[in-house]
This record gives structure tokens, C-alpha cells and sequence, in this order.
């Protein structure tokens, strides 16, 4: 990889869950604090497209109209063999490329900054060494069980505390350096 980089922006529950173990984000979106800048705009305003896995991808699918105003890939091997839904149609691709095939695939189309989002696929990018940096937000909850985001991560990876900051809500945002 050369110029293109995998940023991350993501939240959790406080023990480390991205969604329950059925999938569902419905406390992520009860802690929703409509008026509450949490920094997505700033952050989304200098990437070129969304790398996501395809539980994230039915997660946001179901949760009405699309909100994605970039241009995003899904990597699924099921989802790769059929057509992308109509209503979605020039905004989603799905593809069945392993992570550095679809970041050189990018590369090659000029993208510079990738957005990487979905628990599996954070975890399969940061073991290549493709993300640069990291934004997690602590939601305040304890589910006890669900899909966490780091899961069994094979290495050591050492990451730069950036700066965090907390918000009336109760949030609590840290921002990395990746720097394996």
C-alpha cells in the first residue's frame, strides 16, 4: 500500500461490544443525542469511500434511509454474488476481495482515505497493518455479551493515545494512533 490509508470511527459499549450477538445496535441508537456533534461530519468530510463487512452493512440497511453520502464497498463473499439493491444502485458495490486486494484496488481508482468500518473487517485490517488511526466512543451500557470489536487479535498492537474528550451524554471518545 502506498498513499491510501484505513481510518476508523466507531462506537462500543462500555465492555467492548459493537452489537449484540444477534447483530442488533438498538442501544447504540437509544443513546443516539440528536444535537450532540460527536465529530462524524468533521471526520467523514475527508473520506473518499467506506470499506465495510456485511453484518454492518444489513445493520445500516435496515435502519431506514441510507445515510452514506460516500461511495461504499461491502466485502462479502455471499453478498458478492448478487446484485446490489436497486435503491442502492451506484452507491454500493459488494466484492469478495480480501482486504489488501480491495485497499490496492482503491489505490488504483485514486482513493486515498478509506473509512473501515464493521467489527470483523476493523480486526482483519489492523492484523495487515492498514489502519492508520482510530476514533472509538464509549457508549455508557454494560451488554455483557455481543460482537466485540478487537475480538481474539493475533499480535500486540500498539496504538498512541491521540486525546479524548467526553460529552454531556455521558459519551466518551478516544482518538489513536495505530503505530504497528
Amino acid at each position: 500500500m502506498g498513499l491510501i490509508t484505513g481510518h476508523v470511527f466507531i462506537a462500543t459499549s462500555l465492555d467492548g461490544f459493537i452489537a449484540r450477538e444477534n447483530g442488533e445496535i438498538d442501544w447504540l441508537l437509544q443513546h443516539d443525542q440528536a444535537g450532540e456533534d460527536h465529530g462524524y461530519d468533521e471526520f467523514i468530510k475527508d473520506i473518499d469511500t467506506i470499506v465495510m463487512g456485511r453484518g454492518t452493512f444489513e445493520a445500516v440497511q435496515g435502519m431506514g434511509e441510507w445515510f452514506y453520502n460516500r461511495p461504499v464497498v461491502v466485502l462479502s463473499s455471499s453478498l458478492s454474488l448478487q446484485a446490489v439493491p436497486e435503491h442502492l444502485a451506484g452507491k454500493v458495490r459488494f466484492s469478495d476481495k480480501s482486504p489488501s486486494e480491495v485497499m490496492a484496488m482503491l489505490e488504483e481508482e485514486g482513493i486515498k482515505r478509506v473509512y473501515v468500518d464493521g467489527g470483523k473487517v476493523i480486526q482483519s485490517f489492523l492484523s495487515l497493518n492498514m489502519i492508520k488511526d482510530m476514533v472509538i466512543t464509549r457508549i455508557p451500557i454494560l451488554l455483557g455479551a455481543g460482537r466485540p470489536l478487537f475480538g481474539g487479535i493475533q499480535r500486540d498492537i500498539p496504538l498512541g493515545h491521540i486525546s479524548t474528550r467526553s460529552f454531556p451524554s455521558g459519551l466518551v471518545q478516544s482518538s489513536y494512533r495505530v503505530e504497528a
